[in-house]
C-alpha cells in the first residue's frame, strides 16, 4: 500500500502523537507499504526525514511547543502528491492537518481515515483559561463530532475514548486500534548508569513519571502523593521526566508543598538512549491523568519490568489489569499513596509484579500485530470506498 500521513506534530516534538506516527510507520514500512508524512518544519534538522515533506510553521502564542502548519503550504503540496498515487490519507491531529487532509483526500479522490490521539473535552480548557469549563467542554464535543463524522472511518487508541465519541454522536466507521510497543521498548537498561548521571543514589527509593509535563496530565495529584508518602517513608524520590506547559506552576507546587528537595524534574529524555534505563531506575511508575486515550508510557514502564502504580480511567482502563503490572488506585490521594507505600516496603512484591507486566506487555501489545490491524482496517476501507464509488456511477448512468 501507498499510505500518506499528515499531522500537526511530529519529532523533534516529543508526544503521543509523534510516538504514534513514527511506531506504525515503522512497522508499515518493515510490512513492505510505502509511508509519506507531511508534518510541520520545526526549524531543527532530524534523522530519516526521506519520507516526510516538512512544511513551513508558525508558534502557537499559547503552546509555544507546538507549531502551526500553514494550510496554504499544504495545499501547494498537491501537484507532487498526485504523482505518488497515494491509496489513503491517514490524518493524526485536528487541526491544520484535518482541513488541509480533507481538502487533500478530495482531490486525490481517495479514502480518509483519522486517528482520535486527544481527549479534546478534557484538555481545552487549560489552553484557553478564558472560557469557562463547560463552555470549552461543550466546544470541544461539537468540534469533535463534526470533524469525525466528515471522514471516511475514525481510528481510536481504547474502547473507552471510541464510546466517548459515540455519545458525542459519531457515526461514522470506527475501529480500535492502539500504539503498540516496538521491540527497543523491551530492549535491557542500566538503571544504576541513569541515577548516576542524574545524582540519585542507587538505594533511593523512586517514583517516577513521564510523559508531557501538561495541566491535563494531573500531576500535581502526583506530587500530593508524594507529599503523603514522605510522611511514612522520608527518603522517597518524585522524579519527572518531559517538558511542557505545567512545569513552573509544578515548581511552585512543591516549594508550596515544602517537597522540593523530593521531586527532580529531568527534562525530555532521548527515546532511543536514555528512557529505557530512566524506566529501569525507577522503583515504581505513577500515573494519574484522567484524560488520556491510551496511555502508552504504562506499558513502556511495564516492558522494563517497572510496576505501575495509576488511575484506570478512560485510555488507561483498557491496559491496566490489577496484578498484571499494575496497581489500580482512584483519584484519592490517600488510597493512591498507600498503595505506593505498600510496594516501596514489599521489594519482593514489587519484582513480581514487574515480571507479570513485562509478560504483560510483551504477549497483548506488539506495535507489529497493531500494524497489521492498521492494514486490514485501511484495506476494507478502500474496498468499501470503491463499491460506494461503483454503486453511485452505476445509479447515475440509470437515471441518465
Amino acid at each position: 500500500m501507498n499510505i500518506l500521513l499528515i499531522s500537526d506534530v511530529y519529532f523533534p516534538r516529543v508526544n503521543g502523537v509523534s510516538t504514534s506516527v513514527r511506531t506504525f510507520t515503522e512497522q508499515l514500512q518493515k510490512q513492505g507499504h510505502t509511508v509519506h508524512l507531511i508534518a510541520p518544519d520545526y526549524g531543527v534538522e532530524t534523522e530519516d526525514e526521506a519520507w516526510i515533506s516538512r512544511v513551513p510553521a508558525r508558534k502557537i502564542f499559547f503552546d509555544p511547543e507546538d507549531y502551526l502548519m500553514k494550510y496554504s503550504e499544504v495545499i501547494k503540496l498537491l501537484s507532487v502528491l498526485k504523482e505518488k498515487k497515494f491509496d489513503l490519507i491517514h490524518i493524526h491531529t485536528p487541526f491544520i492537518a484535518h482541513y488541509a487532509g480533507l481538502k487533500l483526500a478530495q482531490a486525490l479522490e481517495i479514502p480518509v481515515v483519522e486517528t482520535y490521539h486527544t481527549f479534546f473535552e478534557d484538555y481545552l480548557h487549560h489552553y484557553l483559561p478564558w472560557i469557562p469549563k463547560t463552555i470549552a467542554r461543550g466546544l470541544a464535543r461539537q468540534i469533535s463530532k463534526k470533524q469525525c463524522n466528515q471522514v471516511d472511518a475514525i481510528v481510536a487508541p481504547s474502547q473507552p475514548m471510541l464510546d466517548v465519541l459515540r455519545s458525542y454522536g459519531v457515526t461514522a466507521e470506527a475501529e480500535v486500534i492502539a500504539t503498540g510497543l516496538q521491540d527497543n521498548s523491551f530492549a535491557k537498561a542500566d538503571g544504576n548508569v541513569f541515577r548516576n548521571k542524574y545524582g540519585i543514589t542507587i538505594d533511593r527509593p523512586m517514583m517516577l513519571y513521564v510523559g508531557r509535563v501538561a495541566f491535563e496530565k494531573n500531576i500535581d495529584f502526583l506530587l500530593e502523593v508524594t507529599q503523603k508518602v514522605i510522611q511514612k517513608k522520608p527518603d522517597i524520590l518524585m522524579v519527572i521526566t518531559g517538558e511542557g506547559p505545567a512545569e513552573k506552576s509544578l515548581h511552585a507546587k512543591a516549594r508550596a508543598l515544602g517537597i522540593e528537595n523530593s521531586v527532580q524534574f529531568i527534562g525530555y529524555l532521548d527515546r532511543n538512549t536514555e528512557l529505557n534505563a530512566c524506566y529501569q531506575s525507577a522503583d515504581i511508575f505513577v500515573f494519574a491523568s484522567k484524560s488520556e486515550t491510551q496511555g502508552l508510557v504504562l506499558l513502556e514502564a511495564m516492558a522494563q519490568g517497572t510496576p505501575v502504580v495509576a488511575i484506570a480511567e478512560l485510555g488507561t482502563a483498557s491496559i491496566l489489569i490489577e496484578g498484571q503490572g499494575a496497581r489500580i488506585a482512584t483519584d484519592n490521594v490517600t488510597e493512591f499513596a498507600d498503595k505506593v507505600h505498600g510496594l516501596i516496603t514489599q521489594p519482593k512484591v514489587r519484582k513480581q509484579l514487574g515480571i507479570a507486566g513485562k509478560a504483560y506487555a510483551s504477549s497483548l501489545w506488539s506495535a507489529g500485530a497493531k500494524a497489521e490491524q492498521m492494514v486490514y482496517f485501511y484495506q476494507d476501507l478502500i474496498i468499501k470506498k470503491k463499491l460506494k464509488k461503483s454503486e453511485s456511477t452505476m445509479q447515475v448512468q440509470v437515471q441518465a
